[in-house]
């Protein structure tokens, strides 16, 4: 399965703003995607109360994966930027 280790770049981290984009353009990509901490348990990219879960502060690594690469490239993108900039 393709996978990206991608860092956090929103100030916040993945909180409630950035974790809502997020899962808006999994539900975009129409492909499950999954969000892990290293060594962590992966959670479904797609709800933004899962990604809040992880716990992932600006500067952490998180691991994007999913069956479709172009997926990976968007989601890992989007976590690697400041998602609370306005």
């Amino acid at each position: 399965m393709p996978s990206q280790t991608v860092t956090v770049g929103s100030r916040v981290g993945l909180h409630a703003r950035p974790a809502a984009l997020i899962a808006e353009a999994v539900g975009q990509a129409g492909v499950p995607v999954t969000l892990a901490t290293p060594g962590g348990n992966p959670v479904d990219a797609g709800s933004p109360l899962m990604i809040m879960t992880l716990g992932a502060k600006q500067g952490s690594e998180v691991v994007v994966s999913s069956e479709d690469q172009a997926a990976v490239t968007r989601i890992a993108d989007l976590v690697a930027q400041d998602l609370d900039a306005e």
